[in-house]
């Protein structure tokens, strides 16, 4: 695990590495571009890119351009948090121990510089730093804009917030939780068909590994939300029960959402072992999911 911790961290460098460079391109005149900044390089473990890098390297893919794709999903993964936090939303005063971007700057400004965050991810997938040809760029942006809106991320989080204090059966609560965090996983794996033109049948294989990639991870959140502490996790935990949130640990309990967890890791692990030895680093990546405390 230690081992896998380390190229975390080193994917996770190299993202804001990159991510830095591109804010310093940007002309310091405008003003959003520092809660954008504050939002991005807050501390996020970057385990999307994570999960891009490690999916790319079972098909031997370019690290350099992962990096870029991880950049860009990562700005997209962080205007959600920015908008997740809001007092209209899920109103949380803090992110990752500091305060959320509405509280550091205030409501308008957080709300602008997640649009920005959105906008950012697109420009950096349609950028010459990112050496594809102009037919999968295209598919790229196509396929994050399906995922990010109303028919996946955006779509999911407004059922989260719609059915709180409803009582909806578990394939409902799956579903939220598929569009508001499987869909980004998604596209993590499935970018990688996309850059490696492969047959639909082989591109869906790798999107439906992405969503239950990112389900496991909804449900690890979930399950740290209810028995986790505030000053390990950075944020308030225990919100989702006093707002009857929507989630598989309100529906069937604590015991039975982490045995359903775990049977769903040992399906993705099957899946992703298909894939041969080069598979190893997004095997340990899925384990990782539910050692997490944060």
């Amino acid at each position: 695990m230690n081992q896998f911790l380390y190229r975390l961290n080193a994917i996770a460098n190299d993202t804001n590495r990159y991510l830095k460079k591109k804010f310093l391109k940007k002309n310091n005149q405008y003003y959003l571009t520092k809660p954008m900044q504050y939002s991005v390089f807050s501390g996020g473990k970057r385990f999307r890119s994570t999960i891009i890098v490690n999916t790319g390297k079972i098909f031997n893919l370019n690290y350099k351009k992962l990096i870029i794709i991880g950049a860009a999903v990562e700005c997209i993964h962080s205007y959600s948090l920015i908008h997740d936090d809001l007092p209209a939303m899920d109103n949380d005063n803090f992110r990752r121990g500091f305060p959320a971007t509405h509280k550091k700057f205030n409501e308008y400004t957080a709300i602008l510089a997640g649009n920005s965050l959105l906008t950012l991810a697109f420009e950096i997938l349609s950028s010459k730093d990112l050496k594809l040809s102009s037919k999968i760029k295209n598919e790229l942006i196509k396929t994050i804009a399906i995922y990010s809106g109303f028919s996946g991320l955006a779509g999911g989080q407004y059922l989260d917030l719609k059915n709180e204090n409803k009582k909806i059966s578990r394939k409902k609560i799956i579903n939220i939780q598929i569009n508001k965090t499987g869909k980004l996983f998604a596209f993590c794996c499935e970018c990688i068909a996309i850059i490696q033109n492969l047959s639909f049948k082989k591109r869906e294989n790798l999107k439906k590994l992405g969503i239950d990639i990112g389900l496991l991870f909804q449900l690890s959140d979930d399950l740290i939300d209810y028995k986790g502490h505030k000053k390990v996790v950075g944020k308030s935990t225990k919100k989702d029960k006093a707002r009857n949130k929507p989630t598989l640990v309100n529906f069937i309990g604590y015991k039975k959402t982490l045995n359903f967890a775990n049977n769903l890791k040992k399906k993705i692990n099957k899946k992703i072992k298909n894939y041969g030895m080069k598979s190893q680093e997004l095997q340990k990546s899925v384990e990782f999911i539910l050692d997490r405390k944060f």
